[in-house]
């Protein structure tokens, strides 16, 4: 008898899809890009999708998810809908933003 192999496929709510948009090979994309691998590797592995979005090649883009500032990461999935604006460098404050984290009220005290 044959052993059947079954891969455990990712349930659509499992994905998250998070959306980077930056302004060209600038110093604060590439250091958010980096930020942003480095948090997904370590607290999302293998349930993320990053889609890189270059405002310069397609400023049309920004209209989409109301981009006012780069870089700037839009969470699409899960939902609700977030946004973080900055190179990502605070690791606690996207953890917070991304939902990944609980929001520590002043005395240190989870919310």
């Amino acid at each position: 008898m044959k052993a059947r192999r079954t891969a455990r496929r990712k349930a659509p709510s499992d994905e998250w899809i998070l959306r980077l948009y930056v302004a060209g090979q600038s110093a604060r994309s590439a250091a958010a890009l980096h930020n942003l691998e480095a948090i997904c590797e370590q607290h999302l592995a293998g349930r993320y999708r990053i889609e890189l979005i270059d405002l310069l090649k397609q400023p049309q883009l920004a209209r989409g998810d109301q981009i006012v500032a780069v870089p700037t990461l839009v969470r699409h999935l899960p939902p609700p809908m977030k946004k973080i604006i900055g190179d990502l460098s605070n690791e606690e404050r996207v953890l917070v933003g991304l939902d990944l984290r609980p929001r520590r009220r002043r005395g240190g005290v989870q919310s």
